[in-house]
């Protein structure tokens, strides 16, 4: 994506994390058929990303389409992206894709912590790996002739133990690959139900070794602070001089001496 399409999309997530704390399944599955309806019209594409439309007129339609047939938050997040800008028409629907995957890594998330992510990336990857080792199965799946349900149910068998979260995205790779064979979405799929779990690692950087204490210390703190039981990843950098460095998914907290002298330098210079 463009940085402006880019922008866009870091806004949409910001706006839709508040609403996946309590959102069920289908709320994604909402999101999904969305994007379906998106991709099916390229009109309703333009009328989206179409920069001389005001907002007031983009929500209209959109209330128009929607209200009555999705819930009122799926509405709004659909709302959301038409109300920013887009470098092109197909990266509203790729970002509504992004949203949708990302409810479905929080349900799961929800459902069992970090071992509901694990289990979701497992069966994800269970998938590809049974889809790319048989070229009959690939030809099945791919078939554009073939009834969408009887792919659906095909994808399914492949992974007979697969979660709840898993059974939806995998279905919907292979109902609307969008371009993509359904493997290689799936594929995408794992990357970001990975960018999710890294809310559940904290990549802590110090300018020397932590004792043990230390370390239980800290963990204790950044647990309390996220309200979640955090995977300490630890490494060492003794040009940091002091301090630490914390990154929690896209969140840094930089309490490094380093950082502190950088900032009094750009001070002065200015």
């Amino acid at each position: 994506m463009a940085s402006v399409s880019s922008e866009s999309l870091a806004k949409a997530l910001e706006f839709l994390e508040p609403k996946l704390a309590l959102a069920s399944i289908e709320l994604p599955k909402e999101l999904f058929a969305v994007l379906e309806v998106l991709d099916a019209n390229a009109g309703l594409r333009r009328a989206l990303t179409d920069p001389a439309r005001g907002n007031a007129d983009k929500a209209g339609l959109l209330a128009q389409l929607l209200r009555g047939k999705v819930s009122a938050d799926a509405e709004d997040t659909v709302a959301q992206l038409a109300s920013t800008r887009w470098s092109s028409e197909r990266d509203i629907s790729d970002a509504l894709e992004t949203l949708a995957v990302t409810a479905v890594a929080a349900v799961a998330e929800q459902q069992n912590g970090a071992s509901g992510l694990n289990k979701l990336e497992q069966d994800l990857f269970s998938f590809i790996e049974v889809v790319r080792g048989n070229h009959e199965l690939q030809r099945a799946l791919d078939d554009a002739q073939a009834p969408v349900e009887a792919k659906r149910a095909l994808a399914l068998k492949l992974v007979p133990n697969a979660s709840q979260t898993s059974q939806v995205l995998i279905s919907q790779a292979v109902s609307n690959p969008r371009g993509l064979k359904p493997a290689a979405l799936v594929g995408r799929f794992v990357e970001l139900v990975a960018k999710r779990q890294q809310r559940w690692i904290a990549s802590v950087t110090s300018s020397i070794e932590l004792s043990e204490a230390q370390l239980s210390r800290l963990e204790s703190s950044l647990n309390k602070l996220y309200g979640r039981q955090l995977k300490l990843n630890t490494t060492t950098d003794p040009s940091l001089v002091g301090g630490l460095v914390v990154k929690v998914g896209d969140e840094v907290v930089d309490a490094s001496v380093a950082s502190r002298v950088a900032e009094l330098r750009r001070a002065l210079a200015s």
